[in-house]
């Protein structure tokens, strides 16, 4: 399950030796066509990296030859030097393809504010080059950080296939994007409609992950249509599969954050608008006091009450019900049954919040406050 499995797709990945450890940190996804549309998003998070202001330029067109993707430094606030390090990347790719440099995409993933070993990054894109074949799951293990396992997709259509990889343990508060993905398929969809559907399958998918509150300075997902099948799905149709792919991608995600111990499924009905749904899931998601309960096996509704009580969603406090795992704790403002009758010693909790407002509603996952998630990130740069 990769990348390459749709028909028309080339990856390879290498050890560039961008990480001190030796692991694999370099990614090359080629498209051989014959079509080579593509469409992308990325992080809403103004402080953004280099290879995200390289990229934005070369979507505008909507056609893309090839993304390369680096783990081992993120090549954000690293000035002039960090872009022209993006630019000799593109143009290093675009050589050992004969393509234009205007039609590859840069991705890099790890620390903030370092300078990544441009030497090596280009010698990473030759070995790359001549590595190329159907090594998809050596590239989604070239783009991990602190993953700890590879996270690729594989959704199969009538006569068409898309394939995905994904990476991301930390900063998943997706604003648009996710950390780093990558989607392929052998569909003939042009660029408009590519970037359609993509947009409608992050909506739902990677921008309703919230495992820590922290939004990236790199995230992108790209979406690579071949054309190599010769099929021309229905927008919508096709639509639903991405989004069933970007949704298996980021449940994995959500599986892999880091330290987690909990997998928290917040969902949210009754309210007015899925804005407000949304609203009122994401203040449980990013309630440190709530995370740190579920850390504890501790099912406090009213640390859920009281992070509702921030939004401006429309509803009344006093009329709200919640559930943990199928037990209604909270009735109208008030307790309802024995806390005593939940058990969150399971991995998987869901917290079910009904407003009693409306008729919309809305899911957003996330994690519990682990001493795992703190120690991991104080010691990060280390």
């Amino acid at each position: 399950m990769s990348v390459t499995t749709p028909a028309g797709f080339e990856a390879a990945g290498v050890a560039a030796g961008l990480k001190s450890s030796g692991a694999l940190d370099l990614a090359l996804v080629v498209n051989r066509g014959p079509r080579r549309a593509a469409a992308a998003v990325f992080t809403s998070n103004r402080a953004q990296a280099n290879p995200i202001i390289w990229s934005r330029q070369v979507i505008a067109d909507g056609e893309v030859a090839a993304i390369v993707l680096n783990s081992g430094g993120a090549n954000c606030f690293t000035g002039a030097q960090g872009f022209q390090t993006t630019h000799a990347t593109a143009e290093a790719v675009a050589e050992q393809l004969d393509v234009s440099a205007g039609d590859v995409l840069v991705c890099s993933t790890g620390l903030i504010g370092e300078q990544l070993d441009r030497s090596a990054l280009l010698s990473g894109v030759a070995a790359a080059a001549g590595a190329l074949g159907p090594h998809g799951d050596d590239a989604a293990r070239a783009i991990m950080t602190t993953d700890s396992v590879p996270k690729t997709v594989v959704v199969e259509g009538p006569g068409y296939t898309i394939g995905g990889m994904a990476k991301g343990a930390g900063m998943l508060a997706p604003g648009l994007a996710t950390m780093l993905a990558v989607l392929t398929t052998d569909a003939d969809l042009p660029a408009a409609e590519l970037d359609r559907a993509l947009r409608i399958a992050t909506r739902v998918s990677f921008d309703r992950l919230d495992s820590d509150g922290c939004m990236s300075t790199n995230d992108q997902v790209t979406l690579m249509a071949s054309g190599a099948s010769g099929v021309s799905p229905e927008l919508d149709a096709f639509a639903q599969l991405l989004v069933d792919a970007c949704v298996l991608l980021m449940l994995q995600l959500q599986a892999d954050a880091e330290g987690a111990s909990h997998d928290i499924r917040i969902e949210v009905t009754g309210a007015v608008t899925e804005a407000d749904a949304v609203e009122v899931a994401r203040s449980v998601a990013r309630s440190n006091l709530f995370k740190a309960a579920m850390f504890g096996n501790d099912p406090n509704w009213g640390r859920v009450l009281a992070a509702i009580g921030t939004t401006s969603a429309q509803f009344d406090p006093y009329a709200v019900d919640v559930s943990f795992n199928n037990v209604r704790l909270c009735h109208a403002g008030a307790p309802d049954r024995s806390r005593d009758e939940v058990d969150l010693r399971d991995r998987a909790i869901t917290v079910h919040i009904e407003l009693h407002a409306g008729s919309e509603q809305a899911t957003i996952y996330t994690n519990d406050l682990t001493h795992d998630y703190v120690h991991e990130n104080s010691a990060y740069a280390s």
